[in-house]
């Protein structure tokens, strides 16, 4: 990605490293759905552990038992339609200059530029429907912090919590995510956050309470089914983010959106479950398979358009 020491960086970046974590905050703390599984042997926590570090999967979203259920009719708001020679199809962009700020830590720079270039864009598509876009803060730790959801850890990867509208990560994940899973290169890395940003979209779209209150009402391989249209549909938002940044910004380089859909494979819940448990579970699926997960982000990134990403209302998953 093309970042130099003009490009702006953003203000809501906390930087809680060395601080330590402990303790439960939030509702009843963390709980970890097991897809089918009573209970949690060692081993079962091991292998949890491991996929959620690759999932990034918000504490918040437990799948609980209940009824029936339909899934939700969700519609992705509508921008306003100009005329434009040029450039993203949403009113009133050119880019934003900005100054930066003084650090030695070359990866917190580079994901606070990151998260500068999606409060950029998503600012501007917001703005284009007439809404103002509240922007989220994005949470640096090591190990262990407290959020508004319970308690994040390391081995839950990038997350994103509503009840306090923050990404938690620990920069640990991206050294997992080159040398374990083959996934390197920095628009990898934006990709991390340009998905987790788009929970924070559909959060502020109301889109996350609906599929929340859906899921509560429902049986687990539904509920199942509801987040894997949640991930993917913020995998699509993360692909809108990169088409539109790049024309405002010029940032994508040969390469970039292979790195992204090398990382979108890795993380795909079939990957996932091959490499922990040995054979695949679909029915255990809360993020999407590889092949969805990458089709859904090359989808948002062709069109940079929201109103493609509508994962709700389809049936080619």
């Amino acid at each position: 990605m093309r970042y130099d020491e003009n490009d702006q960086e953003s203000r809501n970046v906390e930087d809680r490293r060395g601080q330590g974590g402990g303790g439960f905050g939030g509702p009843g703390g963390i709980q970890i759905p097991i897809g089918g599984r009573g209970g949690m042997s060692l081993t079962s926590l091991l292998i949890i552990g491991a996929i959620m570090l690759l999932f990034g999967i918000n504490p918040l979203e437990v799948l609980n038992g209940g009824g029936g259920g339909q899934f939700p009719q969700i519609e992705m708001p509508r921008q306003q339609t100009t005329e434009r020679q040029s450039g993203p199809n949403i009113p009133g962009l050119p880019g934003e200059g900005g100054k930066t700020s003084a650090s030695s830590d070359e990866m917190k720079v580079f994901i606070s530029r990151v998260l500068a270039d999606t409060e950029t864009v998503w600012n501007r598509v917001f703005k284009s429907f007439g809404e103002d876009y509240q922007e989220p803060q994005l949470v640096i730790f090591q190990g262990g912090t407290r959020t508004a959801c319970g308690l994040g850890q390391s081995q839950m990867g990038p997350f994103y919590c509503p009840l306090d509208k923050k990404i938690y990560i620990d920069l640990a994940f991206y050294d997992e995510l080159k040398r374990r899973f083959n996934a390197p290169g920095d628009f990898a890395q934006a990709y991390v956050i340009a998905h987790e940003v788009g929970h924070h979209v559909q959060t502020l779209l109301g889109i996350a309470g609906k599929v929340q209150a859906m899921k509560q009402r429902t049986d687990e391989k539904s509920a199942n089914q509801l987040q894997v249209r949640m991930e993917l549909q913020a995998d699509c938002l993360a692909g809108v983010w990169a088409n539109l940044n790049h024309q405002l910004n010029n940032r994508l380089e040969p390469g970039d959106i292979e790195e992204g859909l090398r990382a979108a494979n890795a993380i795909g819940d079939d990957m996932i479950q091959k490499k922990t448990q040995g054979y695949v579970v679909p029915d255990a699926f809360t993020h999407g398979s590889a092949e969805q997960r990458m089709r859904w982000f090359t989808t948002g990134y062709q069109s940079g358009k929201m109103q493609t990403c509508d994962t709700f209302n389809t049936d080619n998953l």
